[in-house]
């Protein structure tokens, strides 16, 4: 249950929220068409949607887009209260501060992905920032518009230089430019790229289960069996028709290890890269 609960607006709309949560809770997201940045203040979370759940460690915040009726995060743990702080990302909001020069962040980039949430280690100037918007909550009659406009910004400007930048690019251009893209458009756009199982699932927008089950229905095969089948033949394609180092091709190809690389090349064709490719000149 709620035993805390405060709220700053911006333009009408709620920007940061501060609540407080007996375990154990769940505390579902009434809301739609936005993203919220949660920052986990004591306790610990779990993000439950339709397809997904994702625990999320008191080090950890996690950023959403796309919130709707039904998602919710909750905690079984009856010792440690939840305290939770909230910044809100509207997009007419949004539109209004940056008028038409929004940032990066909110651009579309070149991942083919419906991912729609994400966990970030907090670093030191994450928690400095939210120490910062404590102390307006603790001080109300020092808010103003001009300040909170600087603190929406602020927290755009920290997510856009994290480890998850790509990653949280692609979730808040959604804002803006909403995708949808099919299960096998995103198999088949990132077969080739440095991504794992994981990974490649969330953008999928699924649990690990959930993604092994439908790849299964789709492919009739195991993800990890049919993305390094395609791989390898697509690296001895290229070791026939190009001449790029064999190093190249096994990056190019998915591979982040030469020598696992070479392994699988020669389990599969019963020869080395460079002999398949002196065979065949």
């Amino acid at each position: 249950m709620v035993i805390d609960y405060k709220k700053i607006e911006l333009f009408g709309k709620q920007l940061i929220q501060k609540v407080v949560l007996e375990p154990p809770f769940d505390f579902s997201f009434p809301i739609a068409q936005q993203a919220c940045f949660l920052y986990m203040l004591d306790g610990d979370m779990q993000y439950l949607s339709q397809n997904n759940t994702i625990d999320i460690p008191s080090n950890y915040s996690l950023l959403l887009n796309c919130v709707n009726s039904g998602n919710k995060i909750q905690n079984s743990n009856n010792e440690n209260k939840g305290e939770i702080v909230i910044v809100t990302f509207h997009p007419d909001v949004l539109k209004k501060i940056y008028e038409k020069d929004l940032p990066k962040l909110f651009r579309p980039n070149n991942e083919v992905s419906n991912q729609t949430s994400e966990k970030i280690k907090n670093d030191f100037l994450i928690k400095k920032y939210i120490e910062g918007l404590l102390f307006y909550f603790e001080n109300p009659s020092l808010i103003n518009e001009e300040i909170l406009i600087l603190k929406l910004k602020e927290i755009i400007l920290l997510l856009s230089q994290t480890q998850n930048a790509d990653i949280i690019q692609t979730i808040l251009s959604q804002l803006f430019s909403p995708a949808t893209y099919t299960f096998k458009q995103i198999i088949e756009a990132n077969l080739f790229t440095q991504i794992n199982i994981e990974e490649l699932a969330k953008r999928t927008n699924l649990s690990i289960s959930s993604f092994k089950r439908e790849f299964k229905k789709l492919y009739n095969d195991s993800p990890a069996n049919y993305i390094k089948t395609k791989r390898l033949e697509r690296a001895a394609e290229l070791l026939l028709i190009s001449n790029e180092r064999i190093t190249d091709i096994a990056f190019d190809c998915g591979f982040n290890d030469l020598a696992n690389f070479t392994k699988s090349f020669s389990d599969k064709y019963k020869t080395t890269p460079t002999n398949y490719r002196s065979k065949n000149e």
